[in-house]
């Protein structure tokens, strides 16, 4: 019997070793099977259950390599050895403990808070998802976190994150550069969750090839998504003709992720919040569900939750002056 593996680039280095090593090592441990390795291909001919085996063997390194960056002949025969190979099954079986993948260097990425989990749940179930809160309470992150997991299993086959490119007291005109130059700031959040959660080099893979894209809110404009998570980011300052833009580009076999804090909206005094308007307008939709995170779900430092409170209770008191008046 004979079958053809056509692996994704960015693992082909790591997995075949320095000169082919580990191909040579599972030459070794699977005799039976011959093994010829050309460029992203590997050629397999052998009985049935020798390839079965083999190839469930393989599925086991690559889970390894993608979590650990890098994969040794040590860690082949531990692999291979291991009567319970669970550790390397923890994907299959995230749901049980919250976790939803482990990124970069083994780091596992799960929910955490209530409202987090929620999140995790709701996206099981609707295909448009709102996760609205203050800063760091990890809406944003969780959306990615959920949107590489798809990819990963293969569920969609492109990501897509995008943001308003709204001055937050600044002026993109003064910043330096081409437009990409000028924007990537704005979109700089988008590429730190991502870069916690898959290794660089496949991750450079994916921007090039489109896989997974990052661009500003306008540049939806006109196009249908199909096949894809996408997350439009910050949609405080997204205006009610943007959202309504927006999430009439979902296609096919879509799931869309909108966040935002509606404490921190920097459009002009003339323009108003599309996502405020939206919880109101969408809320008896079925399929599109609101999640709403407060201070309990901040995971950044601990006095970002006091400062939360603070300004909270600043704006309180402004706003009962400002009835008094």
């Amino acid at each position: 019997m004979e079958t053809i593996l056509e692996l994704e680039n960015y693992i082909v280095g790591g997995l075949y070793g320095v000169k082919n090593a580990n191909i040579d090592l599972l030459k070794n441990i699977y005799p039976k099977v011959r093994i010829t390795a050309r460029g992203n291909e590997l050629k397999l001919v052998g009985e049935e259950h020798e390839l079965q085996g083999f190839i469930d063997l393989l599925q086991l390194l690559i889970v390894h390599l993608e979590r650990f960056g890098q994969l040794t002949e040590s860690d082949i025969l531990n692999i291979t050895i291991a009567e319970d190979d669970s550790f390397y099954r923890l994907e299959q079986n995230a749901n049980a403990d919250n976790v939803i993948l482990h990124g970069k260097d083994g780091k596992i990425i799960k929910a955490i808070t209530p409202n987090q989990k929620r999140l995790v749940e709701s996206a099981a179930k609707n295909d448009i998802v709102f996760a609205i809160g203050p800063a760091g309470t990890g809406k944003t992150y969780t959306a990615v976190a959920l949107a590489v997991r798809a990819l990963k299993n293969k569920q969609i086959k492109r990501i897509i994150l995008t943001r308003p490119a709204v001055e937050a007291g600044e002026n993109l005109g003064f910043l330096p550069g081409d437009l990409r130059d000028k924007l990537d700031p704005y979109l700089q959040p988008l590429y730190d969750a991502l870069w916690d959660m898959m290794p660089m080099q496949k991750l450079v893979s994916y921007l090039e090839d489109k896989t997974i894209e990052i661009a500003p809110l306008a540049f939806m404009r006109g196009r249908t998504l199909d096949n894809a998570c996408v997350i439009l980011d910050e949609a405080q300052n997204a205006t009610e003709k943007q959202i309504k833009m927006f999430l009439t580009r979902m296609g096919k076999n879509a799931k869309f992720f909108i966040t935002g804090d509606l404490t921190q909206i920097d459009l002009p005094k003339h323009q108003h919040s599309g996502l405020a308007l939206t919880t109101r307008i969408l809320k008896d939709i079925e399929g599109i569900d609101f999640i709403f995170l407060g201070q309990g779900d901040v995971v950044r430092h601990r006095l970002v939750t006091q400062i939360i409170q603070k300004y909270e209770d600043w704006e309180n008191k402004q706003f009962e002056k400002n009835i008094q008046e």
